[in-house]
């Protein structure tokens, strides 16, 4: 669960990014870079694309490293998209989002009366999608690769089986895990059960043995085999729905990306089923012709704005959008001129609209935590944008016994009940609601923008129904508030949904003048303790060097050369 507090405006006062600026940019870089949630993980990218290896290479190298180094989110147990974005401009998207098991249903988590049974879509086996990861990677290997398959795995084989020292954040991660650890495997994972401390060696020696397998047999090493047997064992074990049959007609898919202009900026991102970029379309159109330059970067007016179109966004999000293979998503009148106009008729910029006013657009005919992101950006100038999950922290908190990986609770993501939030407070209908073989809306919005024309930047983040706003403002930074990519990236944010009806601000997000002109607009704010997002990212510089921008919330980090 996560934690909010509830402040009153004036204890949410704190310095502002609007009226402090560090002038602080990050790392640079003559021609490539990676920026990833874990410094061993980039560095692995960063040799990558030292050997000559292009962005994919780079992308799969740096995925499978945070799959060891990184398990909270970095997996194989999980699922994620990719944004690419080739040099002459060409771009498109790969949906390697997990599955409902065959044997999924609608009421799968509703007892007798057809109420919610707590926690069953969050934790344990049940919680569980068919896996992603490692298909995706393999197929965008195959389609875009150029160095050898082998070269991309052996260096997080090398890191599993080797060790590596532990960060104080991940040592500390760990501890918080150990209750849930006894709690949700069915064979006690007896590496991980022990007080950690940072400086500490950790050796995965499981995980580096299915790795090995994925490395000499591709995607059949996870999908068929060892892995698979262990896999479907655990999932007997303890009553989960993964069968060899979900696992073998598992495919990733490519799709068309989504396109949209903001400014003169082309932006390139992911459509359904992640409802990331309609989400960031909506936004960004919908503050388009607003002078928040001039208002200022978290200003009272700049908040009161971006809140009220996160609203109406989110609400349409929890009733059109889902997974357009099972639901006829409505992405070209969403992001119609006339309807982000018509949303926004109403806003009044001396009220607060409460969430209860504000349902879902009008469209005619129309029939009703933890991630982690990774951007790349290779020397002959291709750039790649993937944010990979496997929902909360440690996924379903269940470790394939014999292989070593955690499994996904991404089955949360669906609609569990139309109209009962999930783990992040979202609200979902019929679109998402649970059916055999599809897969769950998701908020990752890995993201491209090119200006005239060129590559500008590449953005995405972690953090549930957080990613969209924090994607959003992070864009708002650089182009409207002109923060470097590392000020951009590390500027305090806050977050609105629609529902619950509130902003949430990070510690100092807000000064206590625009509190106070907050809170009699009509908005509560609560006090967000543990961040929103950890943003990666980098942008292309006037003169073509790279400036990577790397959260200071986390262990992440820039390498470029």
């Amino acid at each position: 669960m996560k934690l909010y507090i509830f402040l009153s405006f004036l204890i949410v006062a704190g310095c502002s990014q609007q009226t402090s600026r560090t002038n602080t940019v990050g790392i640079l870089a003559d021609s490539a870079m990676v920026v990833s949630a874990h410094p061993l993980a980039s560095h692995v990218g960063a040799t990558i694309l030292r050997k000559g290896g292009n962005a994919v290479d780079a992308a799969i190298a740096t995925q499978f490293a945070l799959a060891v180094v990184y398990p909270s989110a970095g997996n194989i147990g999980g699922g994620g998209f990719m944004v690419l974005r080739q040099k002459d401009g060409t771009a498109t998207t790969l949906d390697y989002r997990e599955k409902a098991p065959a044997a999924a249903s609608a009421i799968m988590y509703l007892d007798s009366a057809g109420e919610v049974l707590e926690d069953l879509s969050a934790r344990g086996h049940l919680a569980s999608g068919v896996p992603g990861t490692v298909a995706g990677l393999a197929e965008a290997h195959v389609k875009y690769g150029s160095l050898p398959w082998k070269d991309l795995v052996q260096p997080a084989i090398d890191i599993a089986l080797k060790g590596f020292v532990l960060t104080e954040r991940e040592a500390k991660s760990l501890n918080n895990l150990q209750e849930d650890l006894k709690e949700f495997n069915s064979i006690e994972p007896t590496f991980l059960i022990k007080e950690w401390k940072g400086g500490d060696s950790i050796f995965y020696t499981d995980l580096g043995h299915t790795l090995e397998r994925i490395r000499d047999n591709g995607a059949a090493g996870f999908y068929e085999g060892k892995t698979a047997d262990d896999l479907v064992a655990e999932m007997q074990r303890g009553n989960g729905l993964i069968t060899h049959q979900d696992l073998k007609t598992y495919k990733a898919t490519w799709r068309e990306p989504l396109r949209f202009k903001y400014k003169e900026y082309n932006v390139i991102s992911m459509g359904p089923p992640s409802s990331g970029g309609i989400a960031l379309a909506q936004l960004l159109k919908s503050v388009e012709p607003y002078p928040i330059a001039k208002w200022g970067h978290n200003s009272a007016p700049t908040v009161h704005l971006m809140t009220e179109a996160e609203r109406r966004a989110y609400a349409d999000r929890s009733v059109y959008l889902g997974d357009p293979d099972f639901f006829d998503v409505p992405a070209e009148e969403l992001l119609s001129p006339m309807y982000i106009a018509e949303r926004m008729k109403n806003f009044n910029p001396e009220r607060a609209t409460p969430s209860h006013e504000i349902k879902e657009g009008s469209i005619a005919d129309h029939e009703s935590k933890q991630t982690t992101h990774l951007s790349v950006v290779d020397s002959k100038g291709n750039a790649v944008a993937v944010t990979t999950t496997l929902n909360d922290s440690y996924g379903s908190r269940v470790i394939v016994a014999g292989s070593g990986f955690f499994l996904n609770d991404e089955m949360d993501d669906f609609s569990v009940k139309p109209g009962v939030p999930n783990m992040y407070g979202a609200i979902g209908g019929e679109a998402n609601k649970i059916e055999p073989g599809k897969r769950m809306l998701s908020s990752m919005t890995p993201t491209i923008l090119e200006k005239n024309g060129k590559l500008f930047m590449v953005v995405g983040t972690p953090g549930g129904t957080t990613i969209i706003t924090s994607v959003f403002q992070t864009i708002l930074n650089v182009i409207e508030h002109k923060m470097t990519m590392q000020e951009a990236v590390a500027a305090k944010r806050i977050h609105s949904q629609w529902l619950p009806d509130s902003i949430f601000a990070e510690t100092g997000a807000l000064l206590a003048d625009d509190s106070v002109s907050l809170s009699r607009l009509g908005h509560a704010i609560h006090l967000r303790t543990d961040g929103i997002g950890r943003v990666d990212a980098i942008l292309v510089q006037p003169n073509g060097k790279l400036e990577g921008g790397a959260d200071p919330r986390g262990d992440d980090t820039a390498e470029g050369f």
